[in-house]
């Protein structure tokens, strides 16, 4: 099978980690850093171009796309489905998961426990805000931000408003979350593939750190779940498209809620934390499902 990897360096843990594995078990791989690809827009023969030359023959293609190029990442991806190439990760699904408010609506739709989310524009009673997800403390998040980045926790009222405003000024879009208290820094990332958990760990943020996030100093850990965790993070992966997730769950009084789905998880920690080999359990979702034309973006044939 051939492969191409979507991502802007291949040095990454888990590019290379994707790279060796699918080499491992013969399949030919070619790396392609996604803002340097150009898409002929034409119709009947859609193609995507890189260093001069199209790229075609290809039987999958796997999306490691950062956020921060998000939307031509997702455009590159969806003219990959246009061509009829299966996606391992399909570009409605990563765009959705991608807007924190969109993918937060879904999953409310549906039922899924999520942390008490208020969102505005121009709220004409900030106080109000606060109070309708249950007063301080609360989190405060930036809608584009990512690793723990622009995520504030205001311990109170005032200081709630304070950062509020200050990022309204700003023009920034912000989510206002309940904290979930009696998480104690610490959440759960379960890695779903093809409908399955085949991992998780827990993350657990340094000491006087609200946020988990690895790259803020946080540790990880083995951690068993429970068969409500394990449900909520396959439910909140099958609602949002994904065949490939990073689901990070609060434990709370009130069952297990979701804080985020990532379409793009890191492999590095979990594999460390699990001992599990998810590199191969990708890469073997891969090769059950690629086939030409295997798309929801339904498009001809090139």
């Amino acid at each position: 099978m051939k492969i191409c990897i979507l991502s802007r360096n291949r040095r990454l843990y888990s590019t290379r980690r994707l790279i060796e594995t699918a080499e491992k078990r013969g399949h030919e791989v070619q790396v392609v850093d996604v803002l340097r690809c150009y898409m002929n827009i034409v119709s009947k023969k859609p193609s995507v171009h890189f260093e001069g030359e199209p790229l075609q023959g290809f039987d999958a293609v796997i999306p490691r796309i950062g956020a921060s190029v998000t939307a031509y990442g997702t455009s590159v991806l969806r003219q990959f489905e246009m061509m009829g190439t299966y996606t391992l990760v399909e570009s409605v699904a990563l765009s959705r998961s991608r807007d924190k408010l969109r993918s937060l609506q879904l999953l409310s739709r549906k039922g899924v426990g999520l942390p008490v989310t208020g969102f505005a524009n121009k709220p004409g009673d900030t106080r109000d805000l606060i109070k309708m997800v249950g007063g301080a403390p609360l989190v405060i998040k930036l809608l584009e931000g990512t690793q723990g980045i622009g995520v504030v926790l205001a311990e109170t009222a005032k200081a709630a408003e304070s950062v509020i405003e200050a990022f309204m000024g700003l023009q920034a879009n912000i989510l206002v979350q309940e904290f979930i208290k009696e998480a104690g820094g610490s959440d759960i990332r379960c890695l779903v593939v093809g409908g399955k958990v085949v991992a998780a760990m827990k993350r657990q943020g340094a000491e006087g750190e609200f946020r988990s996030n690895l790259h803020r100093g946080g540790s990880a850990s083995l951690v068993k779940i429970t068969p409500e965790e394990r449900a909520t993070a396959v439910s909140a992966a099958k609602i949002l498209g994904l065949s490939v997730a990073g689901v990070d769950l609060l434990r709370s009084e009130r069952g297990p809620l979701v804080m985020e789905v990532n379409s793009s998880p890191g492999l590095e920690g979990i594999e460390n934390a699990s001992g599990k080999d998810v590199a191969a359990i990708i890469i073997g979702e891969l090769e059950k499902n690629a086939r030409p034309g295997n798309t929801a973006t339904r498009g001809v044939k090139g």
